[in-house]
């Protein structure tokens, strides 16, 4: 038991040791020249654009959703003018961010991990490094760039097409005020903390989705199942492990921004 419990904590440090090791070289491939002007306008449209559709509809029903369940809460309470406010807090402080990354984690993040972890195991990437190409510079840094300028862009679209979605729901399907609900919208966005919130919470989960994801694809050799097998494995492994930290991190943000 105690040379098992050894193994895991050993285990456990050089993944951490990796990890770490790989967000040095991706920052610092980040900040080498030439910059990849082409690779980031294609990475901003594999993470960005491609991912729209599934953005504007899930956030269209997450808010018709939160305009529905609120106003049904409000109405008890004789508070539904305020159905406006409490759907645009939610959004922007935490459906918004949270459902945006975790949408675009199963989406785009496992996509990166997959391509990466199959230019791994067919020895592309061993090539770009034999040739004096730093695939770090040359592969990862162009996703952590899109990814920084997506998730906010792709945030805020969520938590506004998410407040269309309550609008519709609760002035055009149950009858609320809309000069209520607009009133509702423009007293939560004064709030001071909102915005910044959003967005400093969905620039992190974007950080954490692309690290998390090429991290698994680069280190696929390390998964005891080789091949497409452990290729898959990463992929799960990407996914599961960037959902939990977007769920962790959103608490430790909120505590912290709010």
């Amino acid at each position: 038991m105690i040379r098992a419990l050894g193994a895991t904590t050993i285990q456990t440090l050089v993944s951490h040791g990796r990890w770490g090791i790989f967000m040095v070289q991706v920052i610092l491939g980040s900040l080498r020249m030439p910059f990849k002007f082409k690779a980031c306008v294609q990475e901003i449209k594999a993470i960005g654009a491609d991912s729209l559709s599934i953005i504007v509809f899930t956030a269209l029903f997450t808010g018709m959703v939160l305009g529905l369940q609120g106003y049904t809460t409000l109405k008890q309470f004789g508070a539904d003018s305020a159905l406006g406010l409490g759907v645009t807090i939610t959004l922007f402080s935490e459906l918004g961010p949270v459902l945006a990354a975790l949408l675009l984690t199963g989406r785009a993040g496992s996509s990166m991990c997959a391509q990466i972890g199959v230019m791994r195991i067919s020895e592309q990437i061993d090539a770009l490094e034999t040739m004096g190409i730093d695939p770090f510079h040359y592969i990862i840094s162009p996703k952590l760039i899109a990814g920084i300028i997506s998730f906010p862009i792709l945030t805020f679209l969520f938590s506004l097409v998410g407040i269309f979605g309550g609008y519709v729901a609760g002035v055009m399907l149950l009858g609320v005020n809309s000069g209520e609900y607009y009133s509702g919208i423009v007293r939560a966005l004064n709030n001071e903390t909102i915005i910044p919130m959003c967005f400093f919470k969905s620039l992190v989960f974007g950080i954490l989705m692309v690290m998390i994801c090429t991290f698994q694809g680069y280190m696929v050799y390390m998964q005891k199942a080789k091949g497409a097998i452990g290729v898959s494995k990463s992929t799960t492994s990407a996914v599961v492990f960037t959902s939990v930290n977007v769920l962790l991190w959103d608490y430790l943000l909120t505590s912290v921004l709010i």
